[in-house]
């Protein structure tokens, strides 16, 4: 087998929901052992999100794992924590702020018998401040880092249909462990990785704030689609595609082409780039008029042949029909007991010499007890 870039290093995950077992997830990609820790009496409640034998919410988080069951609220269980802390090289948490504190299970308790132990946090809102034990979800911390106001009308405002600001502070949670596993090759020495759904999700915003702090100009969904020249359409035949303009003046000739409307070139209102941003509302009419005549499939065949950035606004079953989707073999099977495969998205992450290992659905509810666990409750 290929070795994997973090075989030989164990990770404990004291995490449910996303956030935890997200973070968990890519780094067990990567070949790090991986080993959930749940309550006997259910375990990660997105378990019961679906199907009692298997649910692709709960799947989709935590393949690649192993499950033991652990009671934290009594003293042997906080006691066999803390044993398999000792065998940790990282240790993940999404608990509210404090609450690994009062199980006995903190940085700094562990970190005493393990000063080579990475311990990442991640809560809400940050483990200082007025908000820091406040209950973190995905929608409020999308609400508050200011994302929902750039992904919806205000005036008209809908959550979203995927939990960005869980998978986000995932992502930066993994991102800070390898970091301070990197560091530790050089100290000896592990750290505590702290992130936050607020923190991660306001970096994530960057470019806005970026914007903001420069202009003084509050930005709303708007503004990104103006500046980017970034459109959303129906052809003729009703299906949706999107363009994707950018800054080359060589896009915008492409576009012109395709739609048989040169006369735009000259037109006061778009014949520069900084012109199409302020007039953006009445482009978008004029190209809305003009795709109305033929179906998705010939305006996207057009568009590519003049090399216009474009594409299908795909719903998921469209993707995974997609050869190009299909040629990055990014659908993978599992393995199942009682339903004999099941599937996941791939690691989008290519590596030459350690590449990313996506084998083991979701494990059973305290599945590798025995193995884990023996001799030490």
């Amino acid at each position: 087998m290929t070795p994997g870039a973090l075989d030989g290093i164990r990770i404990l995950e004291f995490a449910s929901y996303v956030s935890g077992p997200f973070a968990g997830m890519l780094l067990s990609d990567l070949g790090a052992e991986v080993i959930k820790v749940e309550t006997p009496d259910g375990g990660d409640p997105f378990r019961m999100w679906g199907k009692t034998d298997y649910n692709g919410t709960f799947g989709s988080m935590n393949r690649n794992k192993k499950s033991v069951t652990l009671d934290l609220k009594t003293k042997d269980g906080q006691a066999a924590a803390k044993k398999l802390c000792q065998t940790a090289d990282v240790v993940i948490e999404n608990f509210r702020s404090g609450a690994m504190d009062r199980l006995g299970l903190s940085y700094e308790a562990l970190s005493a018998d393990n000063p080579r132990l990475v311990y990442c946090s991640i809560t809400g809102f940050g483990s200082m401040g007025p908000y820091r034990n406040r209950p973190g979800y995905d929608t409020v911390g999308q609400a508050m880092s200011g994302l929902l106001a750039v992904l919806t009308d205000r005036k008209a405002p809908q959550p979203m249909g995927i939990s960005l600001s869980d998978h986000l502070s995932g992502t930066f949670a993994a991102y800070g462990v390898l970091a301070a596993l990197m560091a530790r090759n050089t100290t000896g020495k592990g750290q505590k990785v702290e992130t936050s759904l607020l923190q991660a999700t306001l970096a994530f915003l960057g470019e806005n704030a970026a914007n903001y702090f420069d202009d003084g100009r509050v930005p709303s969904r708007a503004t990104r689609c103006q500046r980017a020249q970034v459109f959303a359409f129906t052809a003729g035949d009703g299906l949706p595609f999107v363009v994707h303009l950018s800054s080359p003046e060589k896009f915008w000739q492409g576009l012109l082409t395709v739609i048989g409307r040169p006369d735009f070139a000259a037109d006061a209102r778009f014949k520069a780039r900084e012109l199409r941003v302020k007039n953006y509302d009445a482009l978008f009419a004029e190209l809305s008029a003009a795709f109305q005549h033929k179906l998705r499939a010939e305006w996207l065949a057009a568009l590519e042949a003049e090399d216009v950035p474009c594409g299908p606004l795909n719903a998921i079953d469209e993707v995974f029909a997609d050869p190009q989707v299909q040629a990055l073999d990014m659908r993978k099977d599992l393995p199942h007991r009682s339903r004999g495969t099941v599937s996941v998205v791939g690691n989008p992450v290519r590596l030459s010499a350690t590449p990313p290992r996506v084998e083991t659905s979701a494990p059973d509810l305290g599945q590798h007890n025995d193995e884990l666990l023996r001799g030490i409750k």
